[in-house]
């Protein structure tokens, strides 16, 4: 966190079921860079918003905007819905890549500002729009300035330039330095740094490097539930266990989670199962438990540990689904005391465990079904500790799953014969001390792009054959905003210059409630 004043005001309300907030991004790069930033981060978005734009069940993205800080601000893409516009997502791509080819222009100190301003007013004028007297679910807006620039510097003109404007409903306001390696990244900059601008949002600053990988990595956080109005998880611990913990009033003691997933369901992607989600079913695997905690504050689900186990006698073939991490909650409701000895106590169990080489078994049950006439079926897990923060959470095999397993034990001595030339093939192999998933990859963004439909006719022009266009002008055929952009101010002594005819997108009016024609929703 930087200068600011931290008020809360932002924080979305316990009646807002944990809906993932619309996100502005503005891209905010000078030459030369550029030229070196541009074909990371279009290939980034591109391969991020093909599995954004696929993902069945809930929606985990809102709304999307995107903004360019040129020699002036310009709203590449108005507010769309994530969820089936990819075709009009990647076209707003196509545009950011044809940036390199016709030039950029150093920004103006005044443009950054005016890009938040402007995208703060775009996205307050379609909540009016869509409001129509229901209660809108997207009540504040997450703003991230991805920059070349120094953080530092980027952050302390951000700081001043919007200390004395309305943001209320800016939830969060975020700048990524993109630098070449995270040593490159800029030192801090102590010039000023007495003087403190009272925000009603923090700015966030961090650094990402310039590959593909790592600007793919940070959009894919966007895809993580958010909510902190109320933690998911209470893992229940018998008092008897871990005397050397310090005890609660509860008995027994209670860990307060937050559960987050380790991977994408392949169920919630096109050409496997239907994807859809038993929500009317609360018990399960802690996939429709996390789907569970991501739409509702209502309840939270138990684990009750009920044994130790040591890690050499577990087989690995005895869990299933998908596993699932769990880490001390962020819930803005716990007071800070309750929070702070909430993580000392998991830090403390996860030191114990990796101490003893023993894993948890932990019995679920949802809050909701404690009162419950039914005879319900429960649900067994695995926690297994690890070395950052964090525990696994796998669902694990009862009695009722198991198959008949006759096989007979591994004998002692193999064949000479064939353990030389296994030997021999194994040597031949190379070798990694640990899997790395970054390194191994299945072409699934080329798949899931190919699902959608191409583009046709006036929505995907020829960019070669249109020639350069002037600075700030934009295609006849690019999707429109909502409402006219911020003006340039001067800087002091000049003379305002006219604007070119089609200075920005944001002089059409965009329709809000139907897609245009050349830019057809896919549903």
């Amino acid at each position: 966190m930087h200068h600011g004043q931290t008020i809360g005001k932002g924080r979305p309300s316990a009646t807002e079921i944990n809906q993932q907030p619309p996100r502005l991004l503005i891209v905010h790069i000078a030459v030369p860079s550029w030229a070196d930033i541009c074909s990371n981060l279009c290939d980034a978005l591109q391969n991020f918003f093909s599995l954004a734009c696929s993902l069945m069940g809930p929606n985990r993205m809102s709304l999307f905007s995107l903004y360019m800080v040129q020699n002036q601000h310009e709203c590449i893409l108005p507010f769309v819905q994530v969820r089936g516009n990819f075709v009009r997502l990647q076209a707003c791509i196509s545009e950011l890549r044809m940036l390199q080819r016709e030039g950029c222009f150093r920004p103006q100190s005044i443009s950054l500002q005016l890009a938040v301003e402007d995208g703060l007013q775009q996205f307050k004028q379609y909540s009016r729009h869509m409001s129509t007297g229901a209660t809108l679910p997207y009540t504040s807006l997450e703003i991230t300035v991805l920059t070349s620039q120094p953080g530092k510097q980027v952050v302390k003109t951000l700081e001043e330039g919007l200390k004395d404007k309305d943001l209320l409903r800016v939830r969060r306001l975020q700048v990524v330095e993109v630098v070449e390696d995270t040593e490159s990244a800029s030192p801090v900059d102590e010039s000023g740094i007495d003087e403190i601008f009272t925000l009603e949002t923090d700015i966030d600053l961090q650094t990402i490097e310039n590959d593909v990988v790592s600007m793919e990595i940070f959009f894919k956080a966007w895809l993580h539930n958010s909510g902190t109005d109320q933690e998911h998880i209470h893992l229940l611990l018998p008092s008897q266990c871990f005397s050397a913990l310090p005890r609660t009033r509860d008995n027994p003691m209670c860990l307060k989670c937050d559960l987050q997933e380790r991977l994408i369901s392949p169920s919630l992607l096109p050409g496997t199962a239907d994807g859809s989600l038993r929500m009317d079913d609360p018990k399960g695997d802690l996939s429709t438990v996390y789907q569970m905690a991501s739409q509702s504050s209502a309840s939270h689900f138990k684990l009750q540990v009920i044994k130790a186990l040591k890690y050499s006698g577990f087989c690995e073939s005895l869990t299933y689904g998908l596993p699932f991490i769990l880490r001390p909650t962020s819930c803005w409701q716990l007071d800070w005391d309750e929070l702070e000895t909430n993580q000392q106590h998991f830090h403390a169990l996860c030191h114990s465990l990796l101490k003893r080489e023993w894993l948890l078994l932990a019995k679920g049950e949802p809050t909701s079904l404690r009162h419950s006439q039914r005879v319900l079926a429960s649900s067994f897990y695995v926690i297994i500790p690890s070395c950052s923060l964090t525990l696994l959470v796998k669902a694990v095999a009862t009695r009722e799953l198991m198959l008949p397993c006759p096989f007979p034990p591994l004998p002692d001595d193999p064949p000479e014969d064939s353990l030389k030339i296994v030997e021999s093939m194994l040597d031949g192999l190379e070798l990694e001390s640990t899997y790395n998933p970054l390194q191994v990859w299945s072409h699934l963004y080329s798949h899931l792009s190919s699902t959608f439909a191409k583009p046709q006719g006036r929505l995907h022009p020829s960019w070669e054959s249109r020639g350069p266009r002037k600075a700030g002008q934009l295609p006849t055929n690019r999707v429109r905003a909502t409402v006219v952009p911020l003006p340039v101010t001067p800087a002091p002594g000049r003379a305002p210059k006219m604007p070119p005819a089609s200075k920005s997108c944001s002089e059409d009016f965009f329709l809000l409630s139907e897609p245009e024609e050349e830019y057809p929703s896919q549903s």
